[in-house]
């Protein structure tokens, strides 16, 4: 397995070395290099401007086929809260869920869960005890996953600090299907993905039949690539206005910080320190932008592997900042 040491030191020595080919070259041997030592890599694009500078697909289903997004769910679902708010479906970031959706909260709430805002559900610091990680496979077990995520103690002060948490987009998720009549997956499809030209399969539904949110959605790589674009181009997408460019600005500005990664965090996007507009996912899925260099990513990995900062998911980390990000200066 490549460390990311390793990989860094192969990086650089790629691009200083004497007799080279031109750096777009360079970049591409190295990310082809990757595949031959992160087993659990599947696929990479890279758009730079109009130009797709890299795309391969040299482990599982291919980029024009499914896969499972995991939690770059959460990132979607946060362009999908735009949308609502721009419509007036929502009032505001700073709505309560009383206000939103009431008829989610169950009579033996948390104290405090009523005021909890759909900021503090979109940047994950709802201050609620989290449903993921080592408690995903009981919070998934219960009977009524919002009920259960919204009778969690409170473990912080709502807008305190980010606890990642799959119940708290859940919980956004449901309030948007309730605040705008239609479930996820319709909003999904209608606004996302029939402007752009992609499908969006069903996916999970809780018992009260609330789509998932945050988790197991399923795209083609070419439709994640599709939605780094979108973020980069301040919410259009081939000249089209498909989410707000004030919310899109709004959700690149930190609002807190992972204490596993240390990246910062918006509105459902995290915020590398070299400029990229991260949604991540288990396993290694990524969809990435970053705006000052024009640059739109999608990654694809095995999704039953883990990926830790630490570990794999840094070795990513590690191809966005040397190999991808120095595409932009190939141009």
């Amino acid at each position: 397995m490549l460390t990311r040491r390793s990989f860094t030191a192969l990086a650089t020595m790629s691009v200083a070395a004497p007799f080279a080919r031109p750096a777009q070259s360079q970049n591409a041997s190295v990310l082809d290099s990757a595949f031959e030592r992160l087993e659990q890599l599947h696929s990479i694009q890279v758009q730079r401007g109009d130009d797709l500078v890299y795309a391969r697909a040299a482990r599982g289903p291919g980029l024009d086929e499914l896969a499972n997004i995991k939690s770059c769910s959460k990132s979607i679902v946060a362009l999908l809260l735009g949308t609502c708010i721009a419509r007036g479906e929502i009032s505001s970031h700073t709505a309560r869920l009383a206000d939103v959706a009431p008829a989610l909260l169950p009579e033996d709430a948390t104290e405090g869960a009523a005021d909890i805002t759909i900021e503090n559900l979109v940047t994950l610091q709802a201050g609620l005890e989290g449903t993921s990680g080592s408690r995903y496979g009981g919070w998934i077990a219960s009977g009524n996953w919002v009920a259960d995520a919204l009778r969690r103690p409170m473990i912080a002060e709502p807008g305190s600090r980010m606890i990642y948490s799959t119940g708290s987009t859940h919980i956004l998720g449901a309030a948007m299907t309730e605040a705008s009549g239609q479930s996820l997956l319709s909003l999904a499809r209608q606004r996302l993905g029939d402007h752009m030209g992609f499908e969006i399969p069903p996916w999970v539904r809780d018992p009260q039949g609330y789509y998932l949110g945050g988790n197991e959605m399923a795209l083609t790589p070419r439709a994640m690539l599709s939605l780094a674009l979108l973020m980069r181009d301040d919410g259009t997408f081939r000249g089209t206005r498909i989410v707000p460019s004030d919310w899109i600005r709004a959700s690149t500005i930190s609002r807190g910080r992972s204490p596993y990664s240390g990246m910062g965090y918006g509105y459902g996007w995290f915020l590398t320190r070299s400029g990229y507009a991260l949604a991540r996912g288990y396993g290694g899925q990524v969809i990435a932008a970053h705006r000052d260099l024009g640059l739109a990513v999608a990654i694809t990995s095995d999704p039953n592997r883990p990926a830790r900062s630490g570990g794999y998911f840094g070795d990513l980390i590690d191809l966005l900042d040397n190999p991808i990000l120095t595409f932009a200066e190939a141009a």
